[in-house]
Parts: structure tokens; sequence; C-alpha cells
């Protein structure tokens, strides 16, 4: 896990070692262990890495025999079965999981990425071939992206670091910003900055003379609809790619844990953790103590001593909140106001002290049918149906001047790009979440508040063994009842009886309207008076949403707060200096 940068000249002129020096000096929270750099024929490199496999030999640049050069983020974890298989022979020169991608690309070309189990984000410069090869795993659990100017193509793992290093403005695009208030994130490759783009999930670009020249795709979800199968084959596949996931997501030279909520997805990578392992799992729960809503703590210490885990509970207060919340917006630089950022980044705090490496439960929901709303989607509409994400928190409340219309172009868009033939509705449900939701919300989220902190994140369940699997099953081993995540549920019953995997989702909530409830009085005129927001909203209705307490407009009130945070620090440009109110009144 690191951090990845890059130029290519348009005319092969060197980069400016100035601009090299600023996209690592943005990058170097990703990679504390070490940094490396790479120049040639108009082309150079950076990485800053956080050394996870082959402590010792695996600093980048990786250089090939023909002289190639590669900069990676991520882990390719089928590394050891590539080596002993189809790279048989071959001499390598380090024990870096990463090295496979030189030689693969070396025999295949880009073909390479089909044979790649992994997360990861790359660029790779031929030199022969006077080219650059981006790529991004399929999901999108490793971030990318990139400028075109009039003199160079530029890249990096944040998009931040390529405004740090002049090669973007901080100037951000209407759009975005109307879906960044109305869906808490942004879809489709243009970012919220004018001119930086995404590459997107499974996206290979290949650039030649600091422009691209071709650019493929390889799909995270299999084809066709769902395959049938009996439950107790399903049960028994379910349980054989969960433990081959998980094994090969525990490949590291360094500790590793797990975030354990009192959730199926955590708690079945913890039961596939525990029968791999020797020793006792370490696992990180958070818990808002004295707030209203429903504390996973307690159960999540249940199901750790059912497994012998060591539990180690972190408490998230009010205090944290406004005394934290602009330091974690600073770190979500591709926005996303998905509260749960706030547990997410004061968990990675405390894992540090202990570990490297932590695996979580994301991509369950979406491969296994987890959410409530599924049921609701896949019903015709004069069954109760419903369009996914009809309204927002600022349809109709009179709270912008202008309310943008075209909010829902972006998830509309996955939507039809994902009804591919044969798929039933609940599979074009569950990749349209994937194109966008995932990657862009949940994936981003957990990147930006771990890698901040110097930890990596693993997702078991988005591996393509898992997706090939999971995708198509039956919509009865999915949905069930009031149920979702049938089959896992089950298979987590049989592993643990004491577990309540049968219980009712409760969902995961962090009390974030309870906090700016308690201080509506004192936030409402300081965002407000925002420049950001005062530019969007009538003020006086801003005041009213924050004094009001009314739970409706509890969701507007938080997402107000994390733009004009996220406003002041990634287009104003100011530091995280203070708590909420220091920097709202500092703005």
């Amino acid at each position: 896990m690191c951090g990845i940068a890059g130029v290519m000249t348009v005319k092969g002129a060197a980069p400016a070692p100035g601009v090299l020096d600023l996209l690592e000096g943005a990058l170097r929270h990703r990679g504390p262990d070490g940094v490396g750099r790479y120049l040639r024929d108009g082309v150079g490199l950076v990485h800053t890495r956080l050394a996870i496999i082959d402590l010792a030999g695996g600093a980048q640049p990786l250089l090939s025999p023909g002289r190639r050069a590669l900069v990676a983020n991520g882990e390719i974890y089928n590394y050891r079965e590539l080596q002993a298989a189809e790279l048989a022979g071959l001499q390598f020169a380090t024990s870096s999981d990463s090295e496979v991608i030189l030689h693969l690309y070396e025999r295949y070309g880009i073909d390479c990425l089909h044979r790649l189990r992994g997360m990861f984000a790359f660029a790779l410069h031929d030199p022969e071939a006077e080219t650059v090869l981006l790529a991004r795993d399929p999901f999108g659990i490793k971030p990318l992206y990139y400028v075109e100017t009039p003199s160079c193509f530029a890249f990096a793992s944040e998009a931040q670091a390529l405004i740090a290093a002049g090669l973007a403005e901080a100037r951000q695009e209407r759009r975005p910003t109307g879906e960044l208030l109305q869906l808490q994130f942004t879809t489709g490759p243009e970012t919220i900055f004018t001119g930086i783009r995404r590459v997107l999930p499974g996206e290979a670009l290949l650039v030649k003379g600091g422009r691209v020249v071709q650019r493929t795709r390889v799909a995270a979800l299999p084809e066709g609809g769902p395959q049938p199968i009996a439950e107790s084959e399903a049960e028994a596949r379910l349980d054989s790619v969960l433990m081959d996931s998980v094994q090969v997501h525990q490949r590291s030279d360094v500790p590793y844990g797990l975030f354990l909520s009192s959730g199926i997805d955590s708690s079945a990578i913890l039961a596939c953790m525990t029968r791999l392992n020797d020793k006792s799992v370490q696992a990180y729960t958070a818990s808002f103590p004295g707030t209203g809503v429903a504390d996973e703590f307690p159960e999540a210490r249940r199901i750790a001593e059912l497994f012998g885990a060591r539990h180690i509970k972190v408490e998230v207060t009010p205090r944290d909140f406004f005394a934290l919340l602009p330091e974690i917006v600073a770190s979500v630089d591709d926005p996303t106001a998905d509260y749960a950022i706030i547990p997410t980044y004061i968990l990675a705090r405390e894992a540090v002290k202990d570990v490297k490496v932590i695996l979580c439960g994301e991509g369950g929901d979406e491969l296994f049918a987890g959410y409530s709303r599924y049921r609701r989607q896949i019903r015709p509409w004069w069954l109760g149906g419903r369009v996914r994400r009809r309204r927002g928190p600022f349809s109709s409340a009179g709270i912008l001047y202008d309310e943008p219309t075209d909010w829902r172009d972006g998830i509309v868009a996955a939507e039809r790009a994902s009804a591919t033939r044969q798929r039933s509705r609940l599979q074009i449900a569950q990749a349209a979440d994937c194109v966008d939701y995932l990657a862009h919300n949940l994936l981003t989220k957990l990147d930006r508040c771990l890698m901040a902190h110097g930890v990596e994140g693993r997702t078991p369940f988005l591996d393509p063994r898992v997706a090939e699997f999971g995708f198509r099953l039956p919509q009865a081993l999915q949905l069930s009842g009031h149920f979702g995540k049938y089959l896992v549920r089950r298979w987590l019953a049989d592993q643990a009886p004491q577990i309540k995997a049968f219980a009712r989702k409760k969902g995961f909530t962090v009390p974030v309207g309870e906090w700016i409830r308690g201080e509506g009085q004192r936030l409402g005129p300081l965002v407000a008076a925002d420049p950001a927001v005062a530019a969007l909203c009538d003020p006086a209705r801003v005041k009213e949403v924050f004094a009001s307490g009314d739970k409706r407009h509890l969701e507007a009130a938080w997402r107000l707060l994390f733009y004009a945070l996220w406003h002041r620090r990634h287009i104003r440009g100011r530091a995280p200096d203070g708590d909420v109110f220091h920097c709202l009144a500092q703005s």
C-alpha cells in the first residue's frame, strides 16, 4: 500500500524536479516507510511506500530486465500462485507481490490485467513502446486520478496531490457539487475538481506522448443471470470461496487485524480468520457512549468472545466529533459525506498502534444483497417498488437557491449500463451500486481514512472469486423474507450457532444528528456564514435547519457542515487548524 504519482510530458522534456517533489510531499502520509523516484524519456514516477510485503527488498520503482519501470499501490494477492505457475522459472529480483506485474506485462502486454487478483492502482513505463500504462483494480479499491494539460499528462493516488503540485486548480464543478449535497458522493469519471478525472474501476489507460491513446476495462462482475444451485451446495461453495479469499487477504509481513461491527460481514470474516490463525485475531469496534443510537459494541464484544478475539473498544464522543472533524474532512479530498468517515478515521488512528493491515467487510452488502432497499427496488411500482435515491435531503426543502435537477444523472447512467442481458432486477441494482456507491463512497472513505494513518485496508468480499460466485446466486439465496444476505447468514449460523445471524439488521448509525442538534444554535450561524454555503443556500433557511433539530433536516445539516469544512480545506486551501467552531469562525 503506497502513494504513486507521475508525469509524462507531451514533447519528451524531463518533468520539472520541483513538480515531482510536490507530488511526493503531498503523498507522504500514504507511504511513511520510504520514497523512490524514476526519471527517463520525459517520464517521471514517484512512489511513497507503506511496507507490507518484502519489507527489506520491496522498494519501488521496480525495474524489469527490459528496463521497464513500475510504481504500484495495493496488493497482488495471487502473486505466489503466479510465480509458481505462469511465471515459473523466471528470476525475481525481490519478494514483492508487485513484481509479478512487470513479468506478466512482458509476457501478455495489457492483457496481464485479467490475471491479477488483488487491489491495485499502478503505472508502468515501457520505454521501448514509449508508453505509460495506468490501471486500477476492477472494484476500484485503490484510487487513481489524472489530468491532461497542454504540456503533460499527470496522475496521482489522490486528487489533492495534483493540485498541490500545480498541475490542476482548486476549482470545483457545478454538477458534482449537486451530487455531493444530494447523494453524499460524486459519480462517474469526473471528479468535483475541474479537469481532474478518475481512472475508473477496472480501467486501463495507455498514454503516449502525454495523451491517452487507448482505453480498456476489466469488469468486476460476471455477465449472465442467476444460476440454479441447491442451498447445501451453495453453502459449501461459499465456505470454500470465503476461506480462500480471507487466506490470501492475510498475506502480509506485518501484523494485521479486523474492524468488527455487530453485523454479518465482519463477523463472517472473523469466523474465517479464527479458523486460519493460530493466534487470537485483533479486532476493533467503535462505540458511541451516551447516545440514542444502537451501540454495536456489546454485541460485537459477544461475537469477539465467541471467536476468542482480542477486542479493543474505541469510543467516539461528541468531543471527538467537533475536535477531529476538520482533520477528518481534510483527508477526504475526493469528497464523501458518509458519516462513517468519523468512526473509520478514529478506528484507524487506534489500530495503527498495533497493526499495519486491517481487514474490513465492505462489499458484502453489494455482492450478497444486504441492503433493505433491494427488496423495494425489485418490486414493480404497483407493489410498492421505489426508484433508487429518488429524493435527496435538499429536495423541495427551500434551502438551496437553485435545486440541482441533474444530480441523479450519474446513478441513472450506472443503472442503464448495469442492465445487461439476462441480469435480474436484483443483479442490476447490485451492479449499479458497485459502479458508484461502492467505489466512490464506501471505498474512498476506507482508503482515505486508513491511509491518513498509514494503515492498509483489505476487503475480502471484493475478490474476483467471491464475486463470481456471489453475484450469480439465485435470488432466493440472496433475499429471503425480511432478510438480505440469506446464504451468508445461513453459513454464519452453522459456523457459530450462538451468533444471532438472523437478527433483524439495524444498520450502522453514527449519532451525528444528535451531536449537531446539541450545538445547532451555535453551528447554524457559522455554517450559514461560510462563503461556500452562502453562495448556494439561503442563510436564513440554513440557520433554521440547524436550530430546529427536526430529524428530517439533520441529514441536510450534516452535509452542509461537511461541505463547509471540505470547501474551506480543499478549495480555499485553509489548514484544519482547530476544532469545528474555530475553523468555521476563521473561514
